[in-house]
């Protein structure tokens, strides 16, 4: 795809217990496709990445606190899972509210696996359709959104997929949307 995301910077809002290759693997997509990316947080430093939420699969390097981080300085929005991972992220206020200001943008926002909890959390799903691990399913449903069982669903500014083995297709997805949105951020 080439430099499809040239001069576009997304925001990967996780914290400790994020699934180490659904931050990795979306990531390297997008910088494939010309991104730059920063890891926000609720805590500075580093957060400790899971792989199938049960082992310990090191850590990634923090560029910003939720707390001090500006919807207007990205283009995209990267929501990844792990069972931990957004059930820190929808219990804090800051990373709750910055989703919710994320979705009032209209700019893209790519979610997969548990990671729809902070969409709940922020009330934004209803009306929309989107697919996620089965477990989350019910929570996406009791917030008003529709729920499919899909690789990966496209539904206005929401691109989401269920688990890791959805990986190939979310990445190509999201490579796509990122690039058909509206480019709002200053070089």
């Amino acid at each position: 795809m080439g430099h499809a995301l040239h001069d576009r910077k997304v925001a990967i809002l996780a914290t400790d217990g994020v699934e180490r290759v659904e931050v990795e693997q979306p990531r390297g997509a997008l910088y494939g496709a010309g991104a730059k990316s920063e890891i926000l947080s609720l805590h500075p430093g580093e957060i400790q990445a899971r792989q199938f939420d049960i082992n310990s699969a090191g850590t990634f390097p923090v560029d910003r606190l939720v707390a001090d981080a500006s919807v207007d300085d990205y283009d995209a929005l990267l929501l990844p899972g792990g069972t931990m991972n957004p059930d820190q992220l929808r219990a804090n206020e800051d990373a709750v509210g910055f989703v919710k200001a994320f979705v009032a943008s209209g700019k893209p926002i790519g979610v997969i696996c548990h990671g729809p909890w902070t969409l709940v959390e922020a009330d934004v799903v209803r009306g929309h359709r989107f697919t996620s691990w089965p477990s989350v399913r019910t929570d996406l449903r009791n917030a008003g959104a529709e729920v499919v069982d899909e690789e990966v669903v496209i539904d206005g500014q929401f691109i989401s997929s269920r688990s890791p083995a959805d990986l190939p297709a979310f990445c190509e997805a999201i490579v796509d949307q990122f690039a058909k949105a509206g480019h709002e951020v200053a070089g």
